[in-house]
């Protein structure tokens, strides 16, 4: 190399240093980087339409978690947990600003892409970004019935939830803290995790905050990169303990005699479908509260719901059925009352724990039994159904709800989505 080329050459280098981290894709897909040096990292962080429930946003950290993985140099930042409608305490206030390692094993999700807590964001850079991207729908919505993948930043369609004040936007943000930014643009977005890997990766920005991240679908449901991000999503290790003691004490399970042991990395382990064995008691998950009023035709009353639990019971040739439901205590006495002479296991709420914690002990309990049974159209039931994927139930014991009163006993029963490993 001559004098006159090399510093061509360090320009090059510096240049691509500067922006080519992001144009890093390999079959979709970046190499897992070494993002321990703040020069390289750029983070992205992301929030919901604050009525979402915690099981549609666990999907929606799917979708984004997807997105940073085509991303180089990329960290991506847990959103604190709450307020949500169904997360109340036993005195009835509403649980906010919960960081992800209070129900997720942190270290796992982070053998997917790097991720790091809210919290932990703050300690580095403060309580700020340097821009907002708030997602809204086009508009003109789709033109032809033609689905394109795209994204223009465009007036914007709903009112801001962040306030400006001289060059400073400012909103509160998970209840519990004030976040700033420098810019604030609305982006009409159609697409999915390509898109708004796409879209990050054209921004000079190094900390964005995506809001509505829900309006981005995902790149392919139920392929690969899906399933290797919910597979990373292992649950924290004092709440899988928990599980487990409850399973051991009052339902006569352990995972050694039931096949449903996890591997220590969620990259090791790969089961065959049918394996699993599962506990000796049938799950269900019984929706009620607002799925009452808003899905009257797929929600069965309480006797109806009895009758097909009772049936499945004396199928299976079990004797005990595990409830996971949101109904007040005197519809699951009642229940209790029209299961008898069957055993119905439903723990009372406990005073040391988070509504999520209990909920998650719910989703563990149910996702280890012989036989699952769902609700309706319920992300509850979904991320149970998921669960039991990974740990290889066959999908007859696993693909099941609850058929309402006006459908009658042969409704039509969930899409099987199986596992497939990258």
């Amino acid at each position: 190399m001559t004098s006159l080329q090399f510093p061509a050459f360090l320009l090059l280098v510096g240049l691509c240093l500067a922006g080519c981290e992001d144009a890093c894709y390999k079959d979709g897909l970046c190499e897992k980087q070494d993002t321990s040096s703040s020069v390289y990292k750029r983070y992205l962080l992301y929030d919901v339409n604050p009525g979402e429930g915690f099981n549609l946003r666990r999907d929606v950290y799917m979708r984004v978690a997807v997105a940073v993985a085509r991303l180089r140099g990329w960290t991506l930042v847990l959103p604190p947990w709450g307020p949500l409608y169904h997360w109340q305490a036993t005195n009835g206030e509403y649980e906010t600003g919960i960081p992800w390692a209070r129900f997720f094993d942190v270290a796992s999700l982070n053998r997917y892409v790097p991720v790091m807590e809210f919290d932990d964001f703050v300690k580095e850079s403060g309580a700020r970004v340097d821009a907002v991207l708030h997602l809204q729908n086009y508009a003109e919505g789709w033109r032809d019935g033609h689905f394109d993948e795209k994204w223009h930043v465009r007036p914007c369609l709903s009112q801001a939830r962040f306030s400006r004040s001289g060059d400073v936007f400012s909103a509160q943000m998970w209840s519990h803290v004030t976040l700033q930014a420098a810019n604030y643009s609305c982006v009409s977005i159609q697409g999915t995790s390509s898109t708004l890997a796409e879209m990050c990766a054209a921004q000079p920005h190094r900390s964005i905050l995506v809001d509505r991240a829900e309006t981005v679908l995902h790149h392919h449901y139920g392929g690969r990169q899906f399933w290797s991000a919910r597979r990373s999503m292992r649950f924290a290790r004092h709440l899988v303990e928990e599980a487990a003691a409850l399973r051991r004490d009052l339902l006569a399970s352990e995972d050694e005699e039931d096949g449903t042991r996890y591997t220590d990395d969620w990259r090791d382990m790969k089961v065959k479908a049918g394996s699993a064995r599962g506990g000796p008691y049938l799950a269900v998950h019984l929706r009620r509260r607002d799925f009452v009023s808003g899905r009257p035709r797929s929600v069965p009353s309480l006797e109806t719901a009895a009758r097909a639990i009772s049936a499945t019971l004396r199928e299976l040739g079990l004797e005990t059925v595990y409830l996971a439901t949101d109904a007040p205590d005197r519809e699951v006495g009642r229940l209790r009352e029209l299961l008898e002479p069957f055993r119905l296991v439903r723990p009372p709420r406990r005073r040391d724990l988070l509504a999520g914690e209990e909920a998650i002990i719910d989703q563990i309990v149910c996702s280890h039994a012989r036989h699952f049974i769902g609700s309706y159209e319920s992300t509850f039931s979904f991320r149970i159904q998921e669960e039991r994927e990974i740990l290889g139930f066959s999908a007859e014991s696993t693909f099941n709800r609850l058929c309402g009163d006006r459908e009658g006993a042969s409704c039509e029963q969930p899409t099987r989505w199986r596992i497939v490993y990258a």
